[in-house]
């Protein structure tokens, strides 16, 4: 299963260089279609990251129960060619609206995260899925690394070539993926399709009804709601805080990559055998207290570029939480709860970026009573602190 689990982190790695090639351009190419102030442009950032979110949400279940029903393959396949057509609109759009539709469509197309999870779930031991998922996470911050640094460099030849380059990589990894994917799930497995079920809600309620799932859930959305803090406000925050350029802010959304790398795909194993997948939790989401309230009041560009390897540390929450649902959640029902995960993650992309924007733009206008770009770093720490200590009191997960 090398070359399949290959094409999976693949996957993952694209879906996050996409994200992190067009973030260093997009306050600029905002601009430039609107012809508005940042702070405009930053409410309209919000607008079309919860657009995407919001097809995240509706989709993210809806896939991950097709994948149950017809396989990891097809649905994986189907939405990389999509993708691909939908990077080169976006390379073309001339309007608000049309990168607007864009992102919509997009965000259908990037919902089989939970389809990639629940293809390593199928191929991983229960002792080794906190692991196999860091992997998922490491690919993600791979992408991170060289999704950002590319953007920002691609950035010399204009605001829309991020965006080419992104249509050509999916395109290349559909190709490959046409002939290395396998199929996963097998006749013993497989769950017919009910659109029902696949609806979000429904599907949130037949995960939540598993025994010591419920409080996971809400911690899980919790943390996912605070730390999309970062792609949400990072380019705006920076552009006024420290006057960083689009390079960089690819530069900077680089080095966190890397720390996320690093502690998803080398730190996560020896972490989960030294502290068990609760303390790892715990932890992770200590650190992100601490570099929220660090980040909230940071004015120096250089001692933040310093700081952001150690904001990675955190990371290791994700791929802890994960495993610990998994192992609780039977075989059938892997693509549901990896598409519950999705749709969680995609809800508060919804949430998080109208919100954490609202923040940032209302703090940094020229009539605010009290100027602190920092303000929705604040906010996240307090749902951060909320879901921490959600987590601290709720009994263990039994497999």
């Amino acid at each position: 299963m090398r070359l399949p689990s290959l094409f999976i982190l693949s996957i993952v790695m694209i879906d996050a260089m996409g994200i992190g090639l067009v973030m260093p351009i997009m306050p600029q190419l905002i601009v430039d279609v609107q012809g508005s102030s940042l702070a405009n442009a930053a409410i309209w950032g919000g607008v079309l990251s919860t657009a995407f979110a919001a097809m995240q949400f509706i989709f993210g279940p809806i896939l991950g129960n097709l994948s149950d029903a017809y396989g990891r393959r097809t649905v994986l396949l189907v939405s990389l060619f999509v993708m691909a057509l939908d990077y080169m609109v976006m390379a073309m759009a001339g309007s608000i609206w049309l990168l607007l539709a864009g992102r919509i469509v997009g965000g259908i197309t990037a919902a089989t995260h939970s389809t990639a999870a629940a293809f390593m779930a199928d191929i991983s031991d229960p002792k080794d899925k906190a692991a196999n998922f860091g992997l998922l996470g490491a690919a993600f911050g791979v992408g991170f690394v060289l999704g950002p640094v590319i953007g920002g460099l691609l950035s010399e030849y204009g605001t829309r070539a991020p965006f080419w380059v992104a249509a050509g990589l999916v395109a290349l990894i559909f190709v490959i993926g046409c002939f290395v994917m396998p199929e996963t799930v097998t006749d013993k497995t497989r769950r017919a399709f009910n659109l029902r079920r696949a609806n979000p809600v429904n599907s949130l309620r037949a995960i939540a009804a598993l025994p010591g799932i419920r409080p996971m859930l809400w911690v899980y959305f919790l943390y996912s709601v605070s730390i999309y803090v970062y792609p949400a406000i990072w380019s705006f925050f920076t552009t006024e805080r420290f006057g960083w350029s689009p390079q960089m802010i690819g530069l900077s959304l680089g080095v966190y990559g890397i720390g996320m790398a690093v502690v998803q795909g080398g730190l996560i194993r020896p972490a989960i055998r030294l502290c068990g997948e609760r303390g790892a939790i715990i932890y992770g989401m200590g650190f992100e207290i601490l570099s929220f309230a660090i980040l909230a009041f940071l004015t120096n560009g250089f001692i933040a570029l310093l700081f952001i390897p150690i904001t990675a540390i955190g990371a290791i929450t994700t791929p802890a939480l994960q495993a610990m649902m998994s192992k609780a959640t039977p075989d059938s029902q892997q693509g549901e709860l990896q598409g519950v995960l999705a749709a969680l993650h995609a809800l508060s992309m919804v949430i998080s970026p109208l919100v954490m924007t609202s923040v940032f733009a209302q703090f940094i206008r020229t009539d605010t009573p009290l100027y602190l770009p920092g303000a929705p770093f604040l906010l996240a720490l307090a749902l951060m602190l909320a879901g921490f200590v959600l987590f601290r009191r709720s009994p263990p997960v039994v497999a």
